[in-house]
C-alpha cells in the first residue's frame, strides 16, 4: 500500500492528475478528513489520510518558536498548500477542525504566501494526541514578524483531525 501510495502522488504530482482521478483508499486508522470544494476523494466525497499516506507528502521541516511551547522547536511534516492541491481543492477558506472540538476558518492564501506545515513530528517525536498531534498546523513565525501577531496564533490548529475547503 505504501509504494501504491508514493506512486500516486509522484504520478498526480508529475502530470498534474485530472479533477477526476481518485486518491487510494487508506488502510490505517484514519488520522485527517478533507471535505468541501475537492475534486479528489476516496471515501464518498471525502479525502482520508492514514498515517502511511500523510507521511508520504513531499516531507518539510521548519524551526520556529510557537505561542505555547518555550524556546526554538523543529517540526517536521507536509505544506498545506500541498495537500490541498492533491485533492484539488477549490476554495478561498478552510475551516480546520481539532479532536477538541476547536474550529477556526483560515484563509486559503496564508498556505501559499507562507510555507505552513501540518507538522506530525516535533524534535524528531511522533506527535501525538497528548502532545498537540497527530497534527498540528504550524506557521513559520520566525521567518515573517507579520507571523507573530496573535490573529495567527489562532491559526495554529493542534490536534487537527478535519479540514473543509469552503
Amino acid at each position: 500500500m505504501f509504494g501504491l501510495v508514493v506512486a500516486f502522488l509522484a504520478l498526480a504530482s508529475a502530470t498534474g492528475a485530472s479533477a477526476q482521478s481518485a486518491l487510494p483508499p487508506p488502510e490505517g486508522e484514519v488520522l485527517l478528513r478533507v471535505s468541501g470544494r475537492i475534486s479528489r476523494t476516496n471515501a464518498e466525497d471525502e479525502a482520508h489520510f492514514d498515517r502511511a499516506m500523510i507521511e508520504a507528502l513531499p516531507r518539510h521541516a521548519l524551526h520556529t518558536t510557537t505561542s505555547v511551547t518555550d524556546g526554538v522547536r523543529s517540526f517536521e511534516g507536509f505544506l498545506m498548500r500541498d495537500l490541498l492541491e492533491l485533492v484539488g481543492a477549490n476554495g478561498t477558506t478552510i475551516t480546520a477542525t481539532a479532536l477538541n472540538d476547536y474550529v477556526i476558518d483560515i484563509p486559503i492564501s496564508d498556505f501559499t504566501k507562507f510555507d505552513v506545515l501540518a507538522a506530525y513530528r516535533m524534535d524528531d517525536q511522533a506527535l501525538t494526541t497528548q502532545d498537540k498531534g497527530p497534527l498540528w498546523i504550524v506557521y513559520p513565525r520566525d521567518e515573517h514578524r507579520e507571523l507573530q501577531d496573535i490573529r495567527y496564533d489562532y491559526r495554529w490548529v493542534w490536534q487537527l483531525i478535519h479540514i473543509e475547503v469552503r
